[in-house]
């Protein structure tokens, strides 16, 4: 073959004259010819095999010219005849590689087939992708027969696709570079390959699960390209181009990168592909479009992937932490936290691992800061996933953790969010005991710390000691040891000989028994210090016959004296003569080893301090987080307060001191309205408690109820309320655990088994909170409530009473809004005989829990006895008559002892009784409202049902022609009868409130016999002092004036007069309830009295403070109340020393927010009114008040009519403080542009107050707010006002001319010779005209009227802009506190008598 085949640069240069034997296209055949060429090329494929190439790529080459003429079955028919030739070459190419005889020839043929298959196949390749895709953009899925035909081309072309790429792969794992001249392949014809990958990788489609097996081809043949081919450098700019243009292709690259660089060996590219992305600058990183996203995501797949072999390159990706990028800072803390995670992890890491690792620490922790939220929420994260992989070495969970909680406060939410999860990490994975508190921790700390400063005391206290060396002591018994050994070398008699042999045999057993010279050692030194002269010499002596090459008894190889007492000397002092490592193994001393084991106990002193000083700071942390995200628990954001929960949920399944308090705090979330709030509850109360671990089933429902029990024990009402709804759920769930449960319940209720009264108290109510499910659990029961709590023993357990009595509750109509007929017990049944008998013989003790049970056993009375209303008639008459006798018996007692004493008091008798006088009161307290709810509730409801049961009865008898007549006259019965149910409605309403007007407390009635004794009571404070009297005595009178509207008249000013005069706290708080349920019944009587009411919120006791702004928060977003002005009261709240009562007056504000316009229009009202010189606040709670009420003006709108408001208001301030007030109250608004036109057109309401500081600051304030952001037109206004603003601020408004009286003044002096004056005239007149046609153009609701400059001096009136007839009824001046705003206002009252 004398011909080159050169892969071109360009395929029409396949045409055109070449270079000497290149080779050339001769025949281009045309689109039609085409088929014909590729069938004739299939038949010498099959006879030739794949050299056919050589005389048939001219039609290859015309298929690609001709592409877009060309149909696609043919374009696939030629795909694979090249499939084939590429894989046929692959299976022939191995022998003739091998093969030592193969001529040049025949090697050029082969290069040529292979080059030509190639650069066929590729470019095929690349055409078919391009089609494929244009294809996919332009066809929609599933319109008719021809697209789907096109559909499912491409869905074969992806499998086309994965063989193209495997024979490609087969072909170049061959080493065919022997085929090239000096194996060196041409460029050209390298990129041809890797350019035909690339083309695929831009696929969007190529990072979808379905495009695996086409990834991996692709990624293997780089690989083999970049291992054999020399395609690194190629490979490493192409990812980094590629990754800037299509950002789906990072985690493609990463696992391509990672593959190379394990699976092939090619570590080189990662550096090569990092040190490209090193390179980009922060600038061309932090534009948009530069890939960054893909980068960023590209790193972080790598790092998990390979992170190990990023540690070389990890100094290149850490300069960019100081970029501008928040994108690539995240990525590399991501993968600087997979180093930690699985590389510099462990206890096996040498120093430089150590010191990388702690690198990589303090900057993660850095970056706990940082200023973009979206890298502190990711580095949060990592740090949970170091400590959840146990990668967080123990000394940095103090400071980690302190950091974390430090985020609680963050204003990002997704960064509060993973602290919480971070935290909760913490306490999953913590190396310490999270079960005790840091106050259980404090005094065991305090102890070791004690016993630890001792022993460095006492072992300090050692050091200066005289100690005695061993030269000194050997010196000392030098002189009688040399004796001895004398003694010993002489010759001896026969008895002595055997008194030696015996020695000897004695020492020779010794000997046996120790192992080594340095043990004999040791005991020849122990009896030398023992003046055992005699056997250390002897012992000695034979050790050098038993250890003869020993260094330390090599001395009396010649035995004499003086070689014994060398060897004795250096045995028991030590040589300095000898080596080193003679020295060494030498015996310790005993000082030695006593001083080693003191240190040893000092080091595990030492780490038991250290161990708890941790443990004490990390409980201290975990405390604090919990504080904070308890708090969390009633955030808006619903993301924040499901994290919470599960927070809540972790502590507590790990036992975390106080994790209680969050899981009780959180209970009332299940009335959210919130669906996902309400859930997250649900399920962690569920998973806490409701899901119990045992081995049976017994031991599962024990398990639980002793959850449940534990939960209720000093639980509040409403925590009981809010547990009643999770229990239901579990009781309507149909758990298999619901029987068992329901038997342990009542085994711990009857005393069957051993328990606590409060397990008792709590089985009872769960009982009830099951039969809310199953009404039988309880009714089928009601004999065993009765004996067991309401039997012989009910005065010794009143709260087990109590709570009985509410479990009996569950199953009346009214609890469970019943609709069927009423379900009522006859009065003689055993339960109210029981009742009465309790409530009978407890009003003459005093028991602080009768008051309690009495409440809800005539609850119970009236919802389920028939005629309730005669047994409690019954019930006062035997109370009355107990107490009449208990007070007899106490007179005659002191009757007797006053004749004994006359100086005795007989007042003695009525204080002894004063508590069950309190008990009684509070009983007909509670009868008559009961009562009236009775006859409100029940017999209203019994007579709408009776009508309803009479109307369908008369409705069927008679029968269906009278409805067809009916219907037909229906609107004439209209006109004639008015509504009947409605009619029927308001008749059965009079003949309540009758009975309850005349009937109640008529004088035959018994409650009528009791009201001249409260009353009695309630006006005698000075006389019935006794503090549960009082109280009970006024809750009682005013459960009385429920009952009508007469009775409420006539006692609501003694009920006013004990709500201000009263000196007990308790008694104010309860008539601050008692009045608003008052107003909630009897709005109309009530609303002359409202200020009084507001009154109470300045009230010195927080408690009574709480309870009023409670109570008028309900009244007044329910729409009882009008929104007034005294909501500045209520304003001066936010900044109450106790924290809970600000956080209430703050929730009025959100909640009064959401209605429209009210707090807008209020703000005048409350500036002026808190603003008072007499009220006297400082500037700094009002600024405080001020920035929180401003904050709910939002509308722009409402913006600039505050701001004309505002301004109209300096015209009527008196002194300094109400200008710098109204000042700073302007600051605090959102100004837009036209607030600022409005500003400047009030400027004659404020210009002459510019010289005040506490005036002047402020608006300079707004101006630096107006000028940020600002358009440049609008700036240079804002910048000539603050001018003119300085101007009058230096010089005075009398030397600062305006701008428009320059203006005028120009205008005057130009037609001064014609008509000077008619010109000013006309001049004023048009700048008034101008003002108010600018007024004018504003919704008059929002705008105040501006005032005419020719009037009179403006009228001095701090009122709000409400209409006056919306104002306050005030009380006579005598009967009601004095009035904070200057002008006096017409009452209502006058008002309405006229």
């Amino acid at each position: 073959m004398s011909w080159d085949f050169i892969v071109p640069v360009c395929i029409g240069d396949l045409v055109k004259t070449g270079g000497i034997n290149q080779y050339v296209v001769q025949d281009v055949v045309s689109p039609k010819q085409i088929p014909q060429s590729i069938n004739r090329f299939k038949a010498e494929l099959r006879s030739k095999g794949p050299m056919c190439i050589l005389q048939n790529f001219d039609t290859g080459y015309s298929l690609l010219q001709h592409s877009k003429s060309v149909e696609l079955g043919v374009k696939e028919d030629a795909l694979e005849l090249l499939i084939q030739v590429v894989a046929g070459l692959a299976t022939s190419l191995p022998a003739l590689l091998l093969s030592t005889s193969t001529t040049a020839a025949e090697r050029k043929e082969n290069l040529n087939a292979v080059k030509m298959s190639v650069y066929l196949l590729c470019k095929l390749t690349e055409m078919l992708e391009s089609d494929s895709y244009r294809q996919s953009i332009i066809t929609a899925p599933g319109k008719g027969g021809k697209k789907g035909k096109t559909g499912e081309g491409m869905h074969q072309w992806d499998s086309e696709r994965e063989a193209v790429l495997q024979a490609l792969v087969q072909l170049f794992q061959l080493d065919i570079r022997s085929l090239w001249n000096l194996s060196l392949v041409e460029e050209e014809f390298i990129s041809c390959v890797t350019c035909c990958c690339y083309k695929l990788l831009e696929n969007p489609t190529i990072s979808h699960v379905k495009s695996k097996p086409t990834r991996d081809g692709i990624i293997h043949l780089l690989g083999v390209m970049i291992k054999k081919y020399n395609h690194l450098l190629g490979a490493s700019v192409k990812v980094i181009q590629l990754l800037q243009h299509f950002e789906q292709l990072s985690s493609v690259f990463a696992q391509a990168v990672s593959v190379w660089s394990t699976e092939y060996g090619v570590r080189a590219v990662i550096g090569e592909v990092i040190r490209e992305i090193g390179l980009k600058s922060s600038e061309e990183l932090a534009r948009e479009g530069s890939g960054v996203k893909a980068f960023a995501a590209f790193l972080s797949e790598l790092g998990s992937l390979v992170p190990e072999l990023l540690i070389p390159y990890i100094s290149i990706l850490i300069t960019h932490l100081e970029g501008e990028s928040h994108t690539m800072r995240m990525a590399v803390c991501e993968v600087l936290g997979e180093l930690l995670v699985r590389v510099l992890c462990g206890d096996g890491l040498d120093e430089a691992g150590k010191a990388d690792r702690d690198r990589f620490f303090d900057t993660l922790q850095e970056h706990l800061h940082d200023t973009n939220s979206h890298v502190r929420a990711r580095v949060i994260q990592v740090f949970a996933r170091i400590v959840n992989s146990k990668a967080l070495p123990l000394c940095r969970y103090s400071e980690v953790m302190k950091l974390t909680v430090g985020r609680l406060m963050d204003k990002s939410i997704n960064v509060v969010k993973s602290a919480i999860q971070l935290l909760a990490a913490f306490i999953a994975h913590n190396p310490y005991s999270c079960k005790l508190s840091s106050e259980d921790l404090k005094k065991p700390l305090e102890k070791e710390t004690a016993k630890l400063r001792e022993m460095k005391e006492k072992r300090d206290g050692k050091a200066p000691v005289a100690v005695i060396k061993a030269s000194e002591l050997w010196a000392a018994m030098e002189p009688e040891l040399l004796v001895t050994v004398k003694a010993e070398l002489e010759p001896r008699g026969e008895s002595e000989g055997g008194e030696e042999g015996e020695e000897e045999e004695r020492e020779g057993e010794q000997e046996q028994e120790e192992e080594d010279d340095r043990a004999t050692g040791i005991k020849i030194a122990q009896y030398l210090r023992d003046n055992k002269y005699r056997n250390a010499v002897r012992l000695c002596v034979k050790a050098h016959s038993c250890f003869p090459e020993s260094d330390i008894f090599s001395r009396l190889s010649t035995l004499s004296s003086e070689t014994l007492m060398d060897t004795l000397a250096f045995i028991f002092k030590g040589s300095d003569e000898d080596s080193a490592d003679v020295s060494q193994n030498l015996p310790p001393t005993p000082q030695k080893e006593e001083k080693e084991g003191d240190e040893s106990e000092l080091k595990k002193q030492e780490m038991l301090v250290q161990y708890l000083t941790d443990t004490e700071a990390f409980a201290l942390q975990v405390e604090k987080a919990i504080a904070v995200i308890n708090t969390m628990l009633y955030w808006k954001t619903t993301s924040v307060v499901q994290e919470a929960v599960q927070f809540c949920v972790t502590v507590c399944e790990f036992s975390v001191a106080n994790s209680i308090i969050g899981v009780r705090k959180m209970l009332p979330l299940v009335w959210s309205t919130d669906a996902a709030i309400k859930d997250a509850v649900v399920q962690a109360y569920r998973r806490l408690y409701l899901n119990p671990q045992g081995d049976t089933v017994r031991m599962k429902a024990q398990t639980l109820v002793d959850n449940l029990s534990e939960l209720m024990v000093d639980a509040s009402l409403g925590t009981i309320q809010c547990l009643e709804e999770i229990v239901q759920e579990f009781f309507g769930s149909g758990s298999s655990l619901q029987s068992t449960v329901i038997q342990v319940l009542w085994e711990r209720f009857t005393g069957k088994r051993e328990t606590s009264s409060l397990h008792r108290r709590a089985a009872v109510l769960l009982l009830g909170m099951a039969a809310r499910s199953e009404r039988e659990v309880v009714l089928s029961n009601l004999d065993t409530l009765c004996s067991v709590a309401l039997g012989e023993k009910v005065t010794e357990d009143f709260l087990l009473a109590r709570d009985t009595v509410i479990t009996i509750c569950s199953i009346t109509d009214h609890v469970r809004q019943s609709k069927g007929a009423p379900f009522r017990l006859p009065q003689e049944h055993q339960l109210f005989t029981g009742l009465s008998q309790a409530i009978a013989e407890g009003v003459v003790m005093e028991d602080p829990y009768w008051q309690s049970f009495m409440e809800q056993a005539v609850r119970l009375i009236y919802f389920l006895a028939e005629s309730p209303d005669q047994l409690c008639s019954r019930l006062l008459q035997r109370c009355a008559r107990l107490l009449l006798d208990q007070i007899t018996e106490g007179s005659g007692e002191i009757n007797k002892n006053s004749n004994q004493d006359g100086s005795q008091d007989s007042e003695q008798g009525e204080q002894v009784s004063c508590v069950c006088l309190a008990q009684l009161l509070g009983l007909c307290g509670a009868v008559a409202f009961w009562q009236v709810s009775h006859l409100e509730r029940s017999v209203s409801a019994e007579l709408r049902r009776r009508r309803g049961e009479t109307e369908e009865r008369e409705e069927k008898e008679k029968g269906p022609t009278s409805k067809s007549k009916q219907s037909a006259n229906e609107s004439a019965m209209e006109e004639e009868l008015g509504l009947m149910g409605a009619s029927a409605e308001d008749t059965e309403a009079e003949l309540i409130r009758k009975i309850c007007e005349t009937e109640l407390l008529a004088e035959d009635n018994l409650l009528c016999a009791f009201l001249p004794l409260l009353v009695k009571v309630c006006s005698s404070p000075g006389r019935y002092s006794h503090p549960q009297l009082t109280t009970a005595a006024c809750l009682a009178l005013s459960q009385y004036m429920m009952i009508s509207p007469s009775a409420c008249e006539e006692n609501l000013r003694l009920m006013f007069t004990v709500l201000e005069r009263s000196s007990l706290p308790v008694v104010r708080a309860n008539a601050i309830i008692a009045l608003g349920d008052l107003t909630v019944r009897f709005p109309n009587i009530l609303e002359p009295w409202t200020q009084n009411l507001y009154a109470r919120l300045g009230d010195e006791e927080p408690s009574v403070r709480q309870t009023a702004v409670t109570v008028l928060t309900q009244l007044v977003l329910k729409d009882v109340l009008k929104v007034k002005g005294q909501i500045s009261e209520v304003a001066l709240l936010l900044i109450d020393p106790e924290p809970h009562i600000a956080s209430l007056a703050l929730n009025f504000f959100n909640e009064l927010s959401t209605k429209d316009n009210a707090i807008y229009n209020l703000l005048p009202d409350i500036i002026s009114r808190l603003s008072d010189p007499e009220r006297g606040m400082s500037s700094e709670d009002f600024n405080t008040i001020m920035k929180q009420l401003f904050s709910y003006i939002t509308k722009e709108r409402q913006t600039e009519s505050l701001v004309e408001k505002l301004c109209q208001r300096f015209r009527t301030a008196k002194t300094e403080r109400q200008w710098c007030d109204l000042a700073v109250s302007l600051s605090l608004l959102s100004m837009c542009e036209r607030g600022f036109k409005r500003l400047q057109e009030c400027w004659e309401c404020y210009s002459d107050k510019l010289t005040e500081p506490g005036v002047y600051q402020p608006l300079l304030n707004i101006m630096a707010k107006l000028r940020r952001g600002a358009k440049a037109q609008f700036k240079a206004q804002v910048d000539e006002f603050e001018k003119r603003l300085t101007a009058v601020h230096t010089k005075g408004l009398e030397n600062v001319e305006s701008p428009e009286m320059e203006e005028e003044n120009q205008k005057a002096e130009k037609t001064a010779l014609r008509t000077p004056l008619p010109t000013r005239g006309r001049a004023k007149s048009k700048r008034g005209q101008t003002k108010a046609s600018v007024s004018s153009q504003e919704d008059d609701s929002f705008v105040t009227p501006q005032k005419s400059r020719k009037s009179k001096k403006a009228q001095i009136t701090f009122s709000s802009d409400e209409e006056e007839d919306e104002e306050d009824a005030v009380m006579a001046e005598s009967e009601t506190p004095k009035v904070t705003t200057p002008i006096a206002r017409t009452s209502r009252r006058a008002r309405l008598r006229n």
